[in-house]
């Protein structure tokens, strides 16, 4: 596939690129996650100014690293947060709002913005629960400023969670804005690197054609932003391309599924409605998951055993945790 060829050259140019000028983040390397970037916080308290987000009541964020301080600002602002739980591997959802019965205001907030303190503190929210999205706040590894045309870490939970949501009549795919933090440099820029050398290489593939979209076309489940903000700008997409509604069970493959309980479940559900099979996508295989190095992390959270190298169980199963 060209398309998924330029894909992971996208995403791969990015974390090289946020790695060698240390542009990264704990966690690292950052390479196959949504990387976490110098001025994550900056970008949230400006999200926080967007009028979207304060009339919204019910904010989707993920579960990632570098949204923890706009998972943090939700909170805050006594909106209602949503937030997958982790590689949706245990469930799907988890709801939170702090000065409740359920969370009460004693509770630190910083409690709650972690993937753990999200599954402890949060109510597991199931598939068939009612409530009603009012945006979207999703993590990138590149992004583009006119097309919202997003790369996310290469597994597809934005565009899955995106749609069963909206599958199940949580999310209006039509009217929810969907927003993303990230680093200037992740925003395409033909004329700034890491972009200039990704283009040229492009170029020189696609036999010098010069219009050449490092993004391509995306395909039919992927989810476009509306809005990117960087620790210093805001950017409202101009020509925003569709956005998806529902699963896309014809693209989503064997291997997938048999990772995501609630996919398996719903999918029965949808069969047995129908009295027919579903239709299953190509075999893929699964991209590989973050590698975490004992690199000068904060000693956020107990990692005392960085000591001994840090690739003890408990560092491994972190890293899965939070991504």
């Amino acid at each position: 596939h060209c398309g998924s060829r330029l894909v992971y050259s996208i995403r791969k140019a990015i974390w090289d690129h946020m790695e060698v000028n240390d542009i990264a983040q704990f966690p690292r390397p950052v390479h196959h996650r949504i990387p976490n970037f110098q001025g994550a916080d900056e970008a949230a308290e400006r999200l926080a100014t967007l009028p979207e987000f304060q009339s919204a009541q019910l904010v989707k964020v993920n579960p990632d690293t570098p949204q923890r301080q706009v998972r943090h600002l939700v909170l805050q602002s006594g909106k209602t947060l949503l937030t997958p739980q982790p590689r949706l591997r245990t469930g799907f959802f988890s709801m939170l709002r702090h000065g409740t019965d359920e969370i009460p205001s004693t509770t630190p907030i910083e409690k709650l913005t972690t993937s753990k303190g999200a599954a402890k503190f949060g109510t597991p929210i199931t598939l068939y629960e009612q409530y009603t999205i009012d945006l979207v706040v999703v993590g990138s590894s590149a992004v583009c400023p006119k097309t919202g045309a997003r790369v996310g870490k290469g597994e597809g939970f934005a565009e899955l969670e995106w749609g069963v949501a909206s599958q199940q009549g949580n999310l209006d795919a039509d009217n929810v804005l969907c927003i993303t933090t990230c680093h200037d440099s992740q925003v395409f820029a033909n004329d700034s690197e890491p972009w200039k050398a990704l283009m040229e290489e492009i170029r020189s593939e696609e036999d010098g054609e010069s219009e050449v979209s490092p993004f391509g076309t995306l395909t039919l489940h992927d989810v476009p932003v509306d809005i990117i903000v960087t620790p210093t700008r805001t950017i409202r997409v101009s020509d925003r391309l569709p956005k998806p509604s529902g699963v896309y069970w014809n693209l989503l493959s064997k291997q997938k599924l048999a990772q995501i309980r609630v996919l398996q479940e719903l999918k029965k559900q949808l069969e047995d409605e129908l009295g027919e099979d579903l239709p299953s996508g190509p075999d893929e295989v699964l991209p590989p998951t973050a590698v975490r190095k004992s690199r000068g992390g904060r000693g956020r959270g107990g990692r005392g055993r960085r000591g001994r190298g840090g690739r003890g169980r408990s560092g491994r199963g972190r890293t899965r945790e939070r991504e």
